[in-house]
């Protein structure tokens, strides 16, 4: 019997044009449809409207990145941390406060009934917070002297000497830190402080 080989093809990636973002899902994804295919989008806000390019095309959902954003949602903010979209750390820093509560609220009360198959005729409301920044007393942050260049410094062609960096991990990777944080939103500036001291601490006691 004669051995076939079945080549596989690769698909190309798609663009789809002028798709409208309608909601939110996990890992700070947002969520638009196509012809009934759901598609998890990174960086768009319920709202917007756009070109997208889908990368990943799986059975029961495709994912995607925006290519050109042709209207850009009321729900939208600018983000306050120079960081955000890089250290993997707020999700949602380009939505406005009130519009995150509601989402996130309806996202929560949807998973429990359409995952867990919950009966839930009325619900209490989320209770928003006073402080939208500077909330957290605690943060680790961890240190390298080889961290991930950033996406200007690599287009920059400039040679860069120092690699040392102390801040956060990219998500699902965990050899190298992502940048040098000069800020966070989360801390306060006395919890920044408290923070770093705490880890300074622990380099001397570890060497």
């Amino acid at each position: 019997m004669d051995n076939f080989v079945i080549m596989s093809r690769k698909r190309k990636n798609l663009l789809i044009e002028k798709i409208k973002i309608l909601d939110i899902g996990d890992k700070g994804r947002s969520v638009a449809k196509h012809k009934e295919r759901v598609i998890f989008i990174q960086g768009g806000v319920p709202g917007d409207i756009c070109d997208i390019i889908v990368y990943n095309r799986r059975r029961k959902y495709w994912e995607a990145r925006i290519e050109k954003i042709h209207h850009l949602s009321n729900n939208r903010e600018t983000p306050k941390c120079e960081h955000f979209g890089i250290c993997g750390g707020c999700k949602w820093q380009n939505m406005n406060y009130n519009s995150q509560i509601e989402y996130k609220e309806n996202s929560v009360i949807n998973n429990l009934r359409r995952i867990g198959k919950l009966k839930i005729p009325h619900h209490n409301k989320i209770i928003s917070s006073k402080e939208k920044y500077f909330y957290r007393n605690k943060l680790e942050f961890t240190f390298s002297n080889n961290r991930w260049l950033s996406l200007q410094e690599i287009e920059s062609n400039d040679v860069i000497s120092n690699k040392n960096g102390c801040g956060f991990h990219i998500p699902n990777m965990y050899d190298k830190i992502n940048l040098q944080i000069q800020s966070v939103y989360q801390l306060s500036n006395l919890q920044m402080k408290i923070s770093y001291l705490s880890l300074i601490s622990k380099i001397i006691m570890d060497c």
